[in-house]
């Protein structure tokens, strides 16, 4: 069992930014922005914001700047990678990033037809399995 695991939810911040490597793989890269709400001492609400950038590669990274852009949900699950370099004034840098093994996208209410294209990506849609009573 891995314990390194992440799974973070949240909207994203800004469209997808893609590019394929010389090696050929291709990279989605994007930020997320994920809401915690609690009460303080006085009762008052608080909305605490965390902002977490996310690495995708290969097919994945394909699916992601297809369907994902600026405010579209998404749940996350991957692992923590942390990443250090010499800036141009000698000072070590760093910076955290999720990347991705699994990105769910939430639905899109605003545009049936991505909903409609997702369930095409799906070997047999959900609503033949129902049909011959394999839903799970």
């Amino acid at each position: 069992m891995y314990h390194g695991q992440v799974v973070i939810e949240g909207n994203l911040t800004q469209d997808p930014e893609m590019s394929v490597l010389p090696s050929g793989k291709s990279l989605c890269r994007f930020s997320i922005a994920s809401n915690r709400y609690y009460r303080n001492s006085e009762k008052e609400l608080i909305n605490e914001v965390s902002y977490v950038n996310i690495d995708t590669w290969g097919a994945l990274a394909e699916n992601c700047g297809k369907f994902l852009f600026k405010g579209r949900g998404v749940r996350v699950v991957g692992r923590l990678k942390q990443e250090k370099w010499q800036g141009e004034d000698e000072r070590t840098r760093e910076r955290y990033v999720v990347v991705a093994e699994h990105v769910e996208f939430h639905p899109d209410s605003k545009n049936q037809e991505t909903a409609e294209t997702l369930e095409s990506l799906v070997s047999e849609p959900v609503s033949q399995k129902k049909k011959r009573g394999k839903a799970e």
